[in-house]
């Protein structure tokens, strides 16, 4: 059996805005002097006319991103999650979402899986935040072929939106002729009749081993990769809900105001079922390796495997 492809998003965010600056002149990258890590500067060596180190002055940059889109360009403003939704919040807010500019934020770094970085940079809330913005849509990929759609899918769409990327490589699962990103539209990886897993960003991969797990076990476990957490694919979570009654939302976030929050909202309004949360519990993160967190945290595959299996009995 060959290896599976590993890659981080965050890369494949620096690799998705440097086709993308082939492709439109009106692409413009703005950093805050994190480049390297956030790997803006695979678009700064290509074009570094068009990309604009605002120094650690998170919030300005907001600023000067809203400045570029009102001249009619497309402004990537990039930078850690804690850092650009956190920090610049209230940049976001009143100076791209209350004029509705048309400026895509790339928020790397994100969640627990940033590692030795520790709590201070693992941003468990950005998901939440960006969600009560009017207007903003909210994209949090599962891999590298999904990261790069959605970066050509942010630049098509006339409007803010937030673009989250992981720090740690993640499975490539999407790599077939069938594949097709839609905002707004989730993507069902696996049937299933008993329970349906909806997950987003690192755990789809996880959710997918958990589901095989189950399998194993005489559980049927549907699969669906919810990539656009607003607009939320309304639709999906109603026919989940429909025909196995249980569902269990995995994201590597906090459980207060992320994917199951807004998956529950739906349940709650318009398909009455059993949901089961299972994120980040209303903690902080801590500093050690992105592995040894994500287990800690409940998120890898035997955990998730664990808990499903127990919310279904």
């Amino acid at each position: 059996m060959s290896e599976v492809k590993k890659i981080a998003t965050r890369e494949s965010y620096g690799n998705a805005l440097a086709e993308l600056g082939r492709k439109y002149d009106d692409v413009v990258v703005l950093d805050a002097d994190l480049a390297a890590a956030t790997k803006t500067g695979t678009f700064k060596k290509v074009f570094p006319e068009r990309h604009i180190d605002c120094g650690i002055a998170e919030c300005n940059m907001m600023g000067v991103a809203a400045g570029i889109a009102a001249t009619g360009k497309v402004p990537f403003a990039s930078s850690f999650a804690m850092f650009a939704a956190g920090r610049a919040f209230e940049q976001v807010r009143n100076s791209i979402g209350y004029p509705k500019l048309n400026v895509k934020i790339g928020a790397t770094h994100a969640s627990i899986s940033v590692g030795e970085d520790g709590a201070t940079h693992q941003c468990n809330e950005d998901i939440a935040l960006m969600r009560t913005i009017p207007g903003m849509v909210v994209i949090n990929p599962a891999d590298d072929i999904e990261a790069k759609a959605a970066v050509q899918a942010a630049y098509e769409h006339v409007g803010p939106v937030y673009l989250r990327f992981g720090r740690a490589a993640v499975p490539v699962i999407n790599d077939n002729p069938d594949y097709k990103f839609e905002l707004g539209k989730a993507v069902t990886l696996k049937e299933g009749t008993d329970v349906t897993i909806i997950a987003s960003g690192l755990p789809v991969s996880e959710s997918l081993a958990a589901a095989e797990k189950l399998a194993a076990d005489g559980i049927s476990a549907a699969v669906i990769n919810m990539h656009t957490i607003k607009p939320l694919d309304e639709a999906a979570v109603i026919e989940a809900a429909a025909k196995t009654g249980k569902i269990v939302t995995v994201e590597e976030h906090s459980v207060i105001g992320g994917l199951g929050s807004a998956v529950c909202d739906v349940v709650a309004q318009k398909a009455p079922a059993k949901v089961l949360k299972i994120g980040v519990n209303d903690v902080y993160g801590e500093s050690g390796p992105a592995a040894a967190l994500i287990k800690k945290y409940g998120l890898d595959a035997e955990s998730i495997y664990e808990k499903v299996k127990e919310f279904v009995k």
